[in-house]
């Protein structure tokens, strides 16, 4: 029956048409053709190969070379710019306008955000409280699993719903490091977890931008969004595990635990996902998830960890008192405290300073729109406040926090130049109708079977931006006009957009570029791209199938 509505609707007539219309004008194609829906199949294939070679460079250069990717993502602009400027017929001034946005989207807020968090925690460590920290973490268990749990999963899903942009790889990334584990699997996990609390992020940015674009009702995207993502938020978890001790294995006496963390985020998140609506989940599930594992893991203190499990100690003092424990993670106290008080939730607070900001136009072709800079209400200038009150509660001086800020951005640069390159990249895909090309193609492939891949559409958007928000500007209008063509509901695949940009942010250039730089491994982006593309194929196949057949059982 949906076979027959599809094909009954103009859909492809609509496409044929937006085709013949793109390859009019691009030079590598004849356009004096009696074209039939063969050739014109087999021209827009051409398109789509041509207009994916940045992104088929970043794979062959990360996975394949193993350049850093700094270097990779510099080639891919470069690339990118070429082809936007003699395939798409994009003016020099374009080209580099659309670069120039991206760059500056993100210096500003997603490199803000990022060295805001390197700083945070670099401060922690340079006034020593970070030692007392894993201390108490310790105390909380000396089992690798119930740590990675409570700090990668727990603490890293508060720091996504509360800040996003990077803060829920870089934080519980450094911390678990600190406690001993290894760093290229401990970024792996956080990578990978990461993928599920990405839609309600940032107090619920990328849902709330994704009700603007496609103009429906939030509550609707909110609901949806919560069912879809619920059975990938439950087996991560357990993913995590395994990913910790590099086999099944590792599960072995743990499964307890692993279903305390696994329930503790998903049944609160869901349900608030479901009746609150989209900026509280990730905040809710992580305080829920977190109280619950401790809880767990005191119930079975006794319990002997194997050696392999067994986390490092912090040196030094082992027993202080509450006031020291509270100075210790002050920082973190307070970003908590700044980012909900001048969210949404509190308008009186986030209106006012929401309204510091300004808005520049700066592509200078046609669909540019204004690029705002919110100079205090954002992550990252409240990150930095919450880090310096922090570093004076810890007392320390003025210029021990600028050492240690000059060591942060020296030490990183390579990732903001990677950021802003892709960022830079994706600008340019996206205003010189690259991006909409690669898209266009795979709906036409894809036809009645369309669900199926509308998370791969999401995955690959984030993997061009990096950002769960953009990517629902960049793809969520598509989605939901081709979901209503092919007799799906479009909050489903709407929400299947923001589902797939979650599960892309894994192998994101950016994303792991900044778990490289948390744990000093910058360089092992290669790598680190390597392991944790079979587990983004892994959620793709998952969350596609789901896409497909839940609203069969729903709907």
């Amino acid at each position: 029956m949906l076979r027959s509505y599809f094909y009954g609707l103009p859909l492809r007539a609509l496409f044929v048409k937006k085709i013949i219309m793109l390859f009019s004008e691009f030079p590598f194609c004849y356009t004096g053709l009696a074209l039939n829906e063969g050739v014109l199949g087999n021209m827009l294939f051409v398109k789509f190969l041509i207009a994916l070679a940045p992104i088929i460079w970043l794979i062959i250069a990360l996975s394949g070379i193993k350049m850093a990717g700094y270097k990779a993502c510099g080639i891919a602009l470069v690339i990118a710019a070429i082809l936007g400027f003699a395939g798409w017929k994009e003016s020099a001034l374009d080209v580099g306008s659309a670069a120039l946005e991206g760059a500056l989207n993100a210096l500003w807020p997603i490199c803000l955000v990022i060295i805001a968090a390197l700083f945070t925690y670099n401060l922690t460590l340079e006034t020593g409280a970070m030692e007392r920290i894993k201390s108490m973490l310790s105390g909380v268990s000396m089992d690798q699993r119930v740590l990675l749990l409570l700090i990668g999963w727990g603490f890293g899903n508060f720091m996504e719903g509360m800040a996003g942009f990077g803060t829920a790889v870089a934080i519980p990334a450094g911390i678990l490091v600190a406690l001993g584990m290894d760093p290229i699997q401990v970024v792996l996990a956080c990578l990978v977890a990461n993928s599920t609390p990405t839609a309600f992020g940032s107090v619920g940015v990328p849902t709330v931008t994704l009700s603007s674009v496609v103009n429906m009702d939030v509550s609707a995207l909110s609901w949806n969004t919560a069912v879809i993502e619920a059975l990938l938020m439950f087996l991560t978890p357990f993913f995590m595990v395994i990913i910790l001790g590099k086999g099944v294995k590792a599960l072995k006496g743990s499964i307890g635990l692993v279903l305390v963390a696994a329930l503790s985020f998903t049944v609160p998140a869901v349900l608030t996902g479901m009746f609150l609506g989209p900026e509280l989940p990730d905040i809710i599930g992580s305080i829920c998830c977190m109280a619950a594992i401790i809880l767990y893991a005191k119930a079975k203190g006794g319990r002997q960890v194997p050696q392999q499990f067994l986390a490092a100690k912090a040196e030094g003092q082992e027993e202080f008192s509450f006031g020291e424990g509270l100075r210790a993670w002050s920082p973190f106290i307070l970003i908590f405290l700044f980012l909900l008080f001048t969210s949404s939730i509190f308008p009186a607070i986030h209106d006012p300073l929401s309204s510091i900001k300004t808005a520049v136009t700066i592509y200078t072709g046609e669909g540019a729109s204004p690029l705002s800079f919110s100079w205090i209400n954002t992550p990252g200038v409240l990150i930095f406040i919450a880090a310096m009150i922090g570093g004076i509660v810890q007392k320390a001086s003025g210029k021990t926090m600028w050492k240690v800020f000059l060591h942060t951005v020296k030490s990183n640069w390579k990732t903001v130049f990677t950021i802003c390159s892709v960022l830079a990249t994706a600008k340019i895909m996206s205003h010189s109708g690259m991006t909409s090309d690669i898209a266009a193609f795979l709906v036409v492939a894809a036809g009645v079977y369309f669900p199926f891949i509308s998370p791969l559409i999401g995955a690959l958007g984030a993997f061009i931006t990096g950002s769960g928000t953009s990517t629902c500007v960049l793809f969520g209008g598509m989605q939901a006009q081709t979901a209503a063509a092919i007799g799906v509901n479009p909050s489903w695949l709407a929400s299947a957009n923001t589902l797939g940009a979650g599960i892309g942010k894994m192998v994101c250039p950016q994303s792991i570029a900044i778990g490289a730089a948390a744990v000093e491994k910058t360089g092992s982006e290669s790598l680190l791209l390597r392991k944790v593309f079979p587990w983004c194929l892994l959620y793709v196949i998952l969350a596609g199938l789901l896409c497909f057949f839940l609203p069969g059982i729903l709907f």
